[in-house]
């Protein structure tokens, strides 16, 4: 049975953010877990699953890796396997804040009162298109990009603040940088925990802001990336990087960069899978006889063996000559179709010469002249 996409498991978009992978986990956590649904080995697996799931995608190494792999990119890759809720929490105890998961589900007092989320507002990520020749995808590419985005304000190295003016702590959330709000039912105490809308989950606000970002801690600014395209990729294939994205608000994390990918149309071939096609025209009289002939192939020029008596419509393999594959060893084909060269205009002296081949036997289907009869007969004298 093939194994569930950890996007999918945890209902999140492979654009997903930290903050966001991490608060769809508790939720699936709390959800399943198995002091909620005692004797539910379904909602124990799924417990796992999510579990599972986080742990991969929480990870920017395997996330990274999974995103271009799947799940066969992670295989060696030390990945866990949990036995109980124990393990889970003792894994993810800066999800769990060291406690049950139920703690402010019932009502109880969560550990991670007064703590203060990371400093500012994470910025947001950024999605590109990328083209790439058929010859970049087979043998893989380095790329510079160039990008207009925001990055971070030099003058107040991203705090907001104005150089010497230092910061207050926040007078909505007391310096918690989260708001809360307690509401009881039959079932006990809920929570609901916001980050504080004023200081962005900081716990501080700027005292007296910078003239240059005013008080965002970025300005607009431009950005150079280098990355490398592995062989092998295709259109929609993307590649995410960690931080590259839109510098955050007042030292906020920066966004992501993704990188999607599309393909170039190219003079020559044609792209099926990893496998590439390409039209090759010859004339009759090397179609007759036979010939060789040089052919372009995405890795140079390629010698190609036309034998004699080669039928229109024929397709020759120049093996290993296509596009690597990505997840795993070997390349594609590329798939020479051979057309045959009818001149549509002929002068006298040529129509002679063709017509001098009329009464050749050899050249009629089944050696037979028979259809060069009659109407045809007719036709072939009046076009000769």
């Amino acid at each position: 049975m093939s194994k569930r996409d950890y996007y999918e498991i945890l209902e999140v978009s492979k654009s997903v953010t930290t903050d966001e992978l991490k608060s769809a986990y508790r939720k699936l956590a709390i959800k399943y877990h198995p002091d909620k649904n005692p004797d539910n080995p379904e909602a124990e697996n799924k417990f796992k699953e999510a579990s599972e799931a986080y742990e991969v995608l929480s990870n920017e190494e395997k996330r990274a890796r999974y995103d271009r792999f799947g799940h066969d990119g992670l295989k060696g890759a030390g990945h866990s396997g949990f036995n109980n809720a124990e393990d889970i929490f003792s894994a993810f105890s800066d999800i769990f804040n060291g406690g049950s998961i139920f703690d402010d589900f019932f009502g109880g007092q969560s550990s991670s009162r007064g703590r203060r989320r990371e400093r500012g507002q994470r910025g947001s990520d950024i999605k590109i298109p990328l083209a790439l020749t058929l010859e970049e995808i087979a043998k893989g590419a380095s790329k510079t990009i160039q990008l207009k985005k925001w990055v971070s304000c030099n003058t107040c190295t991203g705090s907001g603040a104005r150089p010497g003016s230092g910061s207050q702590t926040c007078p909505s959330c007391s310096g918690a940088g989260e708001v809360r709000q307690v509401s009881r039912s039959l079932f006990g105490q809920f929570v609901n925990v916001s980050v504080c809308p004023q200081c962005n989950g900081a716990g501080e606000i700027v005292r007296d802001k910078c003239q240059d970002c005013s008080g965002e801690g970025r300005v607009r600014g431009d950005d150079e990336v280098k990355v490398d395209i592995p062989a092998g990729v295709e259109a929609g294939n993307y590649l995410p990087l960690q931080g590259k994205g839109n510098a955050g608000k007042n030292g906020g994390l920066a966004g992501n960069l993704i990188i999607i990918m599309e393909e170039k149309e190219h003079e020559f071939f044609a792209r099926e899978g990893n496998h590439v096609i390409y039209k090759l025209t010859i004339s009759y009289p090397e179609a007759a006889l036979g010939t060789e002939i040089s052919v372009p192939t995405l890795w140079g020029d390629e010698e190609l063996k036309i034998e004699a008596g080669t039928q229109p419509g024929t397709t020759l393999v120049l093996k290993d000559k296509g596009i690597p594959n990505l997840n795993s060893y070997g390349k594609g084909n590329q798939y020479v179709m051979v057309n045959v060269f009818v001149p549509q205009k002929l002068n006298s002296k040529e129509k002679e010469i063709v017509k001098t081949l009329s009464d050749v036997e050899a050249f009629y289907p089944g050696n037979k002249k028979s259809h060069k009869s009659g109407f045809f007969e007719k036709v072939w004298d009046t076009i000769f």
